[in-house]
């Protein structure tokens, strides 16, 4: 039986070649324009400039997938305002350059809407794409405050909490809750992502009292584990836990060595944990005391309508949901919808209004944006997670009592 991890490998798979023959299509089309497409004709596109390869295609492909469910459901109900919904993504391989230049192809081919990657780094320059022309841009599940309209223009969004909340979640469950007054923590100076996610979780942490014994930073593909566990070793006091900010595939390395060597204290982070590939990784030896906020939950415990959105999955990939990366992928495309059925328009100033204007209810939380003056700061609960036997349990919805500011 295939476990997991390998079931997402072929899936992953099964997308790129879908996308690659999208993005011939695409290509095709280029050559000679087909007037019943695009802004005026029959459909609406909207493109994606997400990563089906390197290291953002784990959170980047889950999403894809959610927004497939999403197109189909849409179209099955009448499409937008009478005319049948389009995406097409071309894969920005976890690369900025090529981030952008996709978006900009998308563009060029009629895309009312960019869905970049769920990352700054990586997502960040297809959105200024996205800006430059008049188009509204959008992360499923960006969460550094960077994303957002001070840094790339009034029609960029996430979808996702900021880090200022991610941040402070975990800080305000590892002190008020769980009684932590000290910590080790490591981080990946990888991407915005990982660095200001540790700034936040630190920030809110010392606001409450508590005491940071220690902060190590190592770069994404050049951990050193025996040094970070020597390190650990070597303070002069034992913490009460460690948070690590990091992605896959370093951050489930650094968990498993630090098992393996014996450290059992609790481990807290953010939304990379999220991934059935570190929950495969650690198991149930060493799936334990590891607490983790993130953007959904896939049970109808956590999630109104849960069950219908698992059906609807489950008819076109033949699986379960598995992480709520897809869940994200699906709102955002909601979100996109309603703005141009509300104002039966596919225009940027106009769709990106209604968002600033309108609380959505969604499959990731409910959700309201500031206006672009205010940066679009999402307003986002995040749900608190804990790894047991190495399977994932819901905690609950969480807002944070004090967010830091970006």
């Amino acid at each position: 039986m295939k476990s997991k991890f390998q079931r997402r490998i072929i899936i992953v798979l099964i997308i790129a070649l879908l996308m690659a023959l999208m993005v011939a299509a695409i290509g095709c089309r280029r050559e000679g324009s087909d007037p019943s497409k695009g802004k005026d004709g029959d459909t609406i596109l909207i493109g994606g400039a997400m990563s089906i390869t390197g290291i953002q295609a784990p959170i980047d492909s889950p999403a894809l997938e959610g927004i497939q469910v999403a197109v189909a459901e849409i179209n099955e109900a009448g499409g937008i305002n009478g005319k049948k919904l389009e995406f097409h993504n071309m894969d920005s391989k976890s690369d900025a350059a090529t981030s952008a230049e996709v978006a900009k192809q998308l563009i060029d081919q009629g895309a009312v809407a960019i869905i970049t990657s769920s990352d700054y780094d990586f997502g960040g320059p297809a959105a200024r794409a996205a800006q430059e022309a008049g188009v509204v841009g959008i992360s499923p599940t960006g969460s550094s405050p960077l994303f957002g309209s001070d840094m790339l223009g009034d029609k960029q969004f996430t979808l996702s909490m900021w880090n200022t909340t991610m941040g402070a979640v975990i800080a305000e469950k590892a002190y008020n809750e769980d009684g932590m007054r000290t910590a080790y923590v490591i981080t990946d100076d990888f991407i915005d992502y990982t660095k200001s996610l540790s700034r936040y979780f630190v920030q809110s942490f010392e606001r409450l009292g508590g005491t940071i014994f220690k902060e190590d930073i190592f770069s994404q593909g050049k951990v050193d584990t025996a040094a970070l566990i020597a390190h650990y070793k070597g303070l002069a006091e034992k913490p009460d836990f460690i948070y690590i900010s990091s992605y896959m595939p370093d951050l489930g390395t650094i968990i498993k060595e630090f098992r393996t060597a014996g450290i059992d204290l609790p481990i807290y982070g953010g939304d990379a944990y999220d991934d059935p590939s570190m929950f495969e990784l650690l198991g149930a030896e060493f799936g334990n005391d590891i607490i983790f906020d993130t953007h959904s939950y896939v049970s109808a415990e956590a999630v109104e309508g849960f069950d219908a959105y698992n059906e609807a999955y489950k008819a076109i990939f033949n699986a379960d949901v598995i992480e709520p990366w897809s869940l994200a992928g699906y709102d955002v495309v909601m979100v996109l919808t309603e703005a141009m059925r509300e104002t039966k328009s596919t225009d940027g100033d106009k769709m990106a209004k209604y968002m600033e204007s309108k609380t959505f209810e969604l499959k990731t939380g409910t959700l309201k944006w500031s206006d672009a003056a205010s940066g679009h700061e999402p307003d986002k609960s995040a749900v608190v997670v804990e790894l047991v036997n190495g399977k994932p349990i819901f905690k609950g919805w969480v807002s944070p009592a004090f967010i830091p500011a970006p």
